[in-house]
């Protein structure tokens, strides 16, 4: 049940943009390839911590009352509130940890970003005005599973930031923002009824599968950047934009509701198959 909450369909998002960042920093002289396992903790427990905060915040304000998607413990009444609330925060706590060891080798600058990470997860539907419920929250996916994740795993490993660590870690947020959209998507009639304002909600159905669709164009633009200022091999990341067709076709489609879960895990497996070739690419490309 508690795995379920978790929503593990979201991980690659978490795991990808680590695995993007470590590669690099493949051509990094003394790279310190040990802090990649703190930065993987930092990035899941975060993914894992957001979850939990917004199951228990959605919970309570009744958002989740008319839900097709995935279990919500808060909203379906199988756990308590309280003890939803303690997972994400334990969650966080995790993230925290690690978060502390690697400012402790590199930068305390690293405990401001952590910080505003835990801080922004939290808000995104918990607080008295939740951003998420504003259509912001691609913003926060965008640059904490994007940028942040990626440019942080790289600076972390190698000591050093670079524009490829930008431009990839741009890559990654597009895949994790899909996520973002196709959840949203799906939850369009509930969210609307109980004035959840995100961004699905305020673009309407027929732009939000625009926007989809246009995040895959964007993330295979961006390969084809860091390829051309690192190398040739980079361009491996196409591999994991063609593997996010199903999903696209599906939605090209016209989708809706339930159909749409499976859609959120084609996302993810093709996040993950993208993960894979892109770091395989450019560290290949950098070493």
């Amino acid at each position: 049940m508690w795995w379920e909450g978790a929503r593990p369909r979201t991980l690659p998002a978490a795991v990808v943009p680590v695995a993007v960042g470590a590669a690099c920093a493949a051509g990094a002289d003394g790279a310190e390839w040990w802090r990649v396992l703190p930065a993987l903790v930092v990035s899941l427990a975060l993914q894992v911590g957001v979850n939990y905060a917004n199951d228990y915040s959605d919970g309570i304000r009744g958002t989740d009352e008319v839900r097709v998607g995935p279990l919500r413990l808060v909203g379906s009444g199988a756990a308590p509130a309280s003890r939803v609330k303690r997972a994400a925060f334990l969650a966080f706590g995790a993230a925290g940890a690690a978060g502390l060891l690697l400012a402790a080798v590199t930068t305390w600058w690293l405990l401001v970003v952590g910080a505003a990470a835990i801080a922004s997860a939290w808000l995104y539907t918990g607080g008295p005005r939740p951003y998420g419920y504003a259509g912001l929250g691609e913003v926060f996916v965008f640059v904490f599973f994007g940028l942040v994740a990626t440019a942080g795993t790289g600076y972390v490993v190698a000591d050093r930031l670079t524009g490829t660590m930008l431009v990839s870690g741009s890559a990654a947020g597009c895949f994790a923002c899909a996520l973002l959209v196709i959840n949203n998507l799906r939850d369009i009639p509930g969210d609307t009824v109980a004035g959840k304002r995100t961004l699905a909600v305020r673009l309407g159905d027929r732009t939000t599968r625009g926007l989809f669709v246009s995040l895959f164009l964007a993330a295979a633009v961006l390969v084809a950047a860091s390829a051309a200022a690192e190398g040739a091999g980079a361009l491996v990341g196409i591999v994991g934009v063609a593997a996010a067709w199903p999903a696209v076709r599906d939605v090209r489609s016209g989708a809706t509701g339930r159909d749409l879960i499976p859609v959120l895990g084609a996302v993810g497996r093709a996040q993950l198959v993208f993960g894979a070739a892109y770091a395989a690419g450019l560290f290949i490309a950098v070493a």
